[in-house]
Order: structure tokens, then sequence, then C-alpha cells
């Protein structure tokens, strides 16, 4: 069985990315990795580069950024399209494999690959928020998504590259838990960065529109944030280390508003009967 990894990335020196992280979680389990790297001016190509293992293969897109947050999707497919084997891999630049999830991974790619009703594997994903030491917990936060899809099967990139969908009708994908967990780190990154990211995004997502208040030094309060009571993968420990003087010291106030009110309230239900109410879905578990 042939597996390869898949990542797009731009900027990732700005933005601050732990890229190489990212690659390396997912390299034990590839035979090939391809990454995407988008029009950038800080030396990403390179980086990306300087992982220096025989394995990796570098393309280039164009990043047609008037695609607005359907260019992550196109971009996504790009990189899926060089991939030849039985399965890819996709992981993005703010997120990390977790080294006890590599074995339960490699299992479960080897389980389906027998099983054609299986066309994806989902991984968990644990959000952090501000710090690496808070997570967030309520219904804005997608508690998993397919991050293995079986090539061949029609799979391609949806919205944002969130998740997948199948075909032209954009079938939901016939998925199963893999029983590995993926740490998104993509807004526990110092304040520099998430202040150019909220740039980047109001670019992406609102054609360079400004749609959210600047970040101060404190980051709005979210609702159901909890202390990190885990552990992080071995992989990002230096990457924290060197970076917590320059985060978020704190949270500050939000607006409370009628979405806010709904997170409350399907939170609630959710600690009561661990259901959660009107979760978003790129997938049906089979």
């Amino acid at each position: 069985m042939r597996v390869v990894g898949c990542s797009l990335v731009a900027n990732a020196l700005k933005l601050d990315f732990p890229i190489l992280e990212a690659l390396g979680s997912i390299l034990p389990l590839c035979d090939e990795l391809i990454v995407n790297v988008g029009p950038s001016d800080d030396g990403t190509l390179d980086l990306v580069r300087g992982l220096g293992d025989p394995r990796l293969r570098v393309i280039e897109g164009r990043w047609d950024q008037s695609q607005g947050s359907a260019m992550l999707a196109v971009e996504t497919g790009r990189a899926l399209e060089q991939a030849r084997g039985e399965w890819s891999i996709y992981i993005q630049a703010d997120e990390i494999l977790h080294e006890d999830g590599v074995e339960p991974l490699r299992s479960a790619l080897a389980q389906a690959a027998g099983d054609p009703s299986v066309e994806g594997l989902l991984v968990d994903f644990v959000h952090f928020y501000g710090t690496p030491d808070w997570v967030g917990s309520s219904r804005s936060w997608y508690r998993r998504e397919v991050r293995a899809v079986r090539l061949g099967a029609g799979l391609r990139s949806r919205g944002d590259a969130q998740g997948f969908r199948v075909g032209d009708e954009g079938r939901r994908v016939r998925a199963r838990p893999s029983g590995a967990a993926y740490y998104h780190y993509g807004w526990a990154r110092p304040l520099d960065a998430l202040r150019l990211k909220q740039a980047t995004d109001d670019q992406l997502y609102h054609g360079g529109a400004g749609k959210r208040a600047p970040l101060g030094e404190r980051l709005p309060a979210d609702v159901g944030l909890r202390r990190f009571a885990g552990r992080h993968p071995a992989c990002m420990e230096p990457w924290i280390a060197s970076r917590r003087g320059r985060m978020s010291p704190g949270f500050g106030p939000r607006r409370w508003d009628a979405r806010r009110l709904s997170l409350v309230a399907t939170l609630a239900v959710e600690r009561l009967t661990g259901w959660r109410p009107f979760e978003y879905r790129n997938y049906v578990e089979v």
C-alpha cells in the first residue's frame, strides 16, 4: 500500500506556521510527501526544501487570490492531483499529527485498504486558542475531520479546505474514525503572526474589508474554553517554548449576541448528553 502525504503553505515564516513540524509528523507514514508552496517573499520555499528528506516533492502553485477562500481548496486539489498511490494523508501548515496517533492511523489505513466502502479516515482535533495552554471545546471548533483520503475515489477539497466531499454533487465522505489526533495551533501563535493572519483572512474571505476588530494584546474570550490537560506532540515542545513570551497574555471580553448564546446552550447539551446539536460534518461515519 502506497501512502502519499499532501500539504500546502505560503509565507510560513511571516505567519509563523510550524510547517516543518507538521510535515515531519506525517512523514513516518508516507512513501512520498507532496507540498504545494504558494508565492512567498519570506524564504518559505527554501524552508520547505530544507526538510531534506528524499521523499519530499515540492510543487509551486499560482495561488489565485481572486478566488477568495476557495483558493485553499483549489491548491489542496492541485497537490492531491499529483499523488499516486492508494491513500493520501493531508495536513495543513498549522496542524500536527500527535506521535501517539501514528500507529493507530497506520493500522486504520491497513484495515480500510480492503474495504472500498471507506473513502476517508477521520482524525480527532484539539484546537488551541490564545496559547498552547487553552483549548476550544464549543461547536465553533470542529471535533474531527477527514485527513486521510482514498485516492481515485473522487474526493475533492471543499470550501476553504476544512474537509472533503465526493464528486461534483458534493456528497459527504464515507469515513471511519482512525483513533489519531491532529493538534491545531492556528490560533495559538505569537500575536504578530495572528494579526497578520487576520489581515490575510480579511483578504481571502472578505475581499480585503476588515470584518473584525483589530486584535489587541488579549484575544476575545471564546465560549467553552478550558485548560489543556494533555501532552503536546514532542516535536512542538521546542516551538512552543521559544514563542511563549510573544503570545497573548490572556482573554478579553467579547460582546454577547445570539450566536454566543446558542453556543452556550449547545455546549450545555453536549456536556450533559455527549451529543453535539447542529454539528457540521463533511462526512458520514461507516
